[in-house]
């Protein structure tokens, strides 16, 4: 009877120490995951922010550029559109999706400026184009850093397995911030010459 006690103690002795280290496995799985997480989230705040410092130059674009273009409503618009899709946006899908529009919308702008030396010329549109590029370069780090964080918590939850606590949390891929190679931003080269300026 002793020895029967003794290995029945033994049984739950190690099924209390696998309990324990299923429930360390949980724990320790289950906090990784919601830190890989919170830093998508906060990436994809820096992204939005930055999308939006960039939004906020358009108005001041359109209106500089009307001063000059009363020819060319349609590309206003569309680059209108775009910046209130960004706006709009809820997802990071919804607004890598803005995103290309403005960007497709603004390489058109670009085409159009071409056929305005005066406002390639203009203090305020080289301004703003400036501020344009560096808001563009300030969104590509964003979106790397967007990106690479994705990676990481899409790898932690789909490969076991961490898989298998991610599923029991209930927790799907997150999506990357796509750019198309049609909508990559090309910002113009205006510079100022005192030469050939043109005061508005």
């Amino acid at each position: 009877m002793k020895k029967k006690g003794i290995a029945a103690l033994g049984i739950i002795g190690i099924i209390a120490a696998i309990a324990v280290v299923l429930v360390g496995f949980y724990i320790g799985t289950y906090n990784s995951i919601i830190g890989l997480e919170q830093t998508v989230d906060e990436k994809s705040s820096t992204i939005k922010t930055q999308l939006q410092r960039r939004a906020d130059l358009i108005p001041n674009l359109v209106s500089t550029v009307k001063g000059y273009t009363k020819h060319e409503q349609s590309v206003i618009d569309s680059i209108t559109e775009a910046r209130e899709a960004i706006n709009g946006a809820s997802s990071i899908k919804e607004l890598s999706d803005a995103n290309n529009k403005l960007n497709t919308a603004l390489n058109s702008l670009n085409v159009v400026i071409e056929n305005y030396p005066d406002l390639k010329a203009d203090t305020t549109f080289i301004g703003l184009m400036d501020e344009l590029s560096g808001s563009e370069n300030r969104i590509s780090t964003a979106r790397n850093d967007y990106n690479e964080a994705v990676k990481n918590y899409n790898t932690k939850i789909s490969t076991i397995p961490s898989s298998i606590v991610a599923g029991m949390m209930g927790k799907e891929k997150k999506d990357y911030f796509e750019v198309t190679d049609e909508s990559k931003l090309e910002v113009p080269d205006v510079n100022f010459d005192d030469s050939t300026s043109t005061e508005k």
